[in-house]
């Protein structure tokens, strides 16, 4: 009866330290937070399928958002998000751990561990939720590839987790390096089927970047601006090694700029040294090499284009996609699995070699669970209530049904003023966030695409946006309307609380509330994508679409299998 009991333990260790760490943003309305931006209702445009002319950061992650809030509404999508994600990792993680004596102590622990670490606190402020996603189901996919190695075929579930795990382009990366590293032998077949796969699950970011490429290309000073950096006195390298360095300073927790950030250094340092020797000799030697050889690339990105600056800088201005790469943080993602399962085992090494009273044993343990929440307590409670769920403006809904009605006649993209790209509303008390009001709208929309770090101004890569702002300055409003709506703009956007310049643009004024003034443009240009786009990224979307049926089909194959069988018993 002990023994069952203590196996659901981590479990339920799981889902409680999710609920610890997210507290108040599974309430009621939206937790919006830099690049974390979630609508009542995203409204399907041509955009997300890769079809505007800026990169595609957002594909393929805002297509399936727009097609899932039809069927679930916008805002307990979005908590299940954030919530699936983060079990997720604790889940699978759980099955990674090897058994044996202390098994259940050290998957207490792995749990603690890759859930409540700086990666995951630091992506949850910055709002990079198809990061996290990712980030959710890297060990299923070390699993379902490693079975794939070992069986010679590829599991059902991988073709769902393979595309989940590519809802953005950095996210994609890091699952293709893992599905990679695990499944791969020396079959040439084993190589085109593993190849195939991943290449499937990257097709619509992946055809739409190339579809980009003349205009894929990045100022190079932004990679210094997104390099690695270290909270407080901590350096660079050794913040990585502990699963932090975002390059945003706003994103990082008080908690992780003092002595609390050494300790918890100190923490994962002693139990990887700990465990390591008995982890290695407990894997499987191809299996343990996987886990070594992503861990290397995990790291060596962040710390290349923290050494590098100008190299990256270079390869960002010169190679079309390697934009991808600005933020190299993300793959810091492909350290987790081997840092926090090492660490796991220097934990279980520990609690095997307590030969104390039962009550003292406890309390080690209990010490070992707690200790990294402790060194970051202002993780808790939705990182010191900073992911708060808020709700739009009603203005913000009147806007959506105006627009949405004058475009049936109308027709047009829409402009959000000021040309600024994140927000600081009073209706979400002061928090920086990236514009929601284009996503809360129904029509594709241009908003800024600079962005200000540290100071300093990145320019954007979005070539419609220049002519916008060149349309903008512009020196009567006249002359302004008449540019825009032959840039393919058909409503102007206003909103008057907001920071920036928003020069005046002639037209008929469609609303005027506090949070939203709409001016329609008359004869704006219809916009359209050459043919060749709108074929290469229906294949693109196709294989991406095809992936997860085939895991549906094989998924539900395998339970009717399974029930036929009980059957004939």
């Amino acid at each position: 009866m002990v023994s069952a009991w203590t196996r659901h333990v981590p479990w339920v260790w799981s889902v409680l330290l999710v609920l610890l760490l997210l507290g108040p943003a599974l309430g009621p309305g939206f937790v919006l937070s830099y690049d974390l931006v979630w609508v009542p209702d995203l409204a399907w445009r041509g955009d997300f399928l890769g079809l505007s002319s800026g990169l595609p950061r957002a594909v393929p992650s805002d297509a399936v958002v727009s097609v899932l809030d039809e069927v679930v509404p916008g805002q307990l999508l979005e908590k299940a998000m954030l919530l699936g994600a983060l079990v997720s990792a604790g889940l699978g993680t759980l099955r990674l751990v090897r058994p044996g004596p202390g098994a259940t102590f050290a998957r207490v622990v792995a749990v603690t561990l890759v859930t409540w670490n700086p990666f995951v606190v630091e992506r949850l402020v910055i709002g990079h939720w198809p990061v996290l996603v990712g980030y959710g189901v890297l060990p299923w996919l070390v699993a379902a590839a490693r079975r794939w190695r070992l069986e010679g075929r590829p599991p059902p579930q991988l073709w769902i987790l393979a595309p989940l795990g590519c809802l953005s382009a950095s996210a994609g990366v890091v699952t293709a390096v893992v599905v990679l590293a695990f499944a791969l032998t020396g079959r040439p077949r084993q190589w085109a089927g593993v190849g195939g796969l991943v290449l499937a699950a990257n097709a619509p970011w992946l055809v739409a970047g190339l579809l980009h490429a003349p205009a894929a290309l990045t100022d190079g000073s932004a990679v210094e601006a997104f390099a690695l950096r270290g909270p407080g006195s901590m350096p660079a390298p050794l913040a990585a090694l502990s699963l932090g360095g975002i390059w945003n300073a706003e994103a990082v927790p008080t908690s992780r700029t003092g002595f609390q950030a050494w300790l918890m250094l100190a923490l994962f340092l002693v139990l990887v040294v700990l465990g390591a020797r008995s982890w290695w000799r407990a894997q499987d030697r191809r299996d343990a090499v996987a886990f070594v050889a992503c861990w290397v690339v995990g790291l060596a990105v962040p710390l290349i284009g923290w050494a590098s600056p100008d190299l990256v800088g270079w390869l960002v201005e010169e190679v079309p996609g390697a934009a991808v790469f600005r933020d190299t943080t993300r793959t810091l993602a492909l350290c987790a699995p081997l840092t926090v399962l090492v660490a796991a085992e220097g934990a279980r090494r520990i609690w095997l070699r307590l030969h104390t009273p039962p009550v003292l044993r406890v309390a080690v343990g209990a010490t070992l669970v707690v200790l990294p929440l402790a060194l970051m307590p202002d993780a808790a409670w939705g990182v010191s209530s900073r992911l708060s769920p808020a709700d739009y403006p009603a203005d913000y809904a009147v806007a959506r049904t105006v627009v949405a009605r004058a475009d049936e006649t109308s027709g047009g993209d829409v402009l959000v003023l000021p040309l600024s790209s994140y927000r600081q509303p009073s209706w979400l008390d002061g928090r920086k966030v990236l514009d929601p009001l284009g996503r809360y709208l129904t029509p594709d929309y241009v908003a800024s695409d600079e962005l200000v770090v540290s100071g300093v101004t990145l320019p954007g890569e979005d070539p419609r946006v220049r002519d916008v702002r060149a349309a903008l300055d512009l020196p009567t409003p006249e002359a302004r309307a008449e540019q825009l709506a032959d840039l393919g703009i058909g409503y102007v956007v206003l909103e008057p609380d907001a920071a920036g310049e928003a020069p005046e643009v002639a037209g008929r004024v469609l609303l005027d509330r506090p949070d939203v003034r709409v001016t329609a443009l008359a004869d704006a240009r219809a916009r359209s994508a050459p043919t060749g786009w709108v074929v290469a990224l229906a294949a693109a979307w196709l294989a991406f679409v095809g992936c997860v049926g085939v895991g549906v089909a094989g998924v539900v194959g395998g339970v009717m299998e399974r029930r036929r069988t009980r059957r004939t018993r």
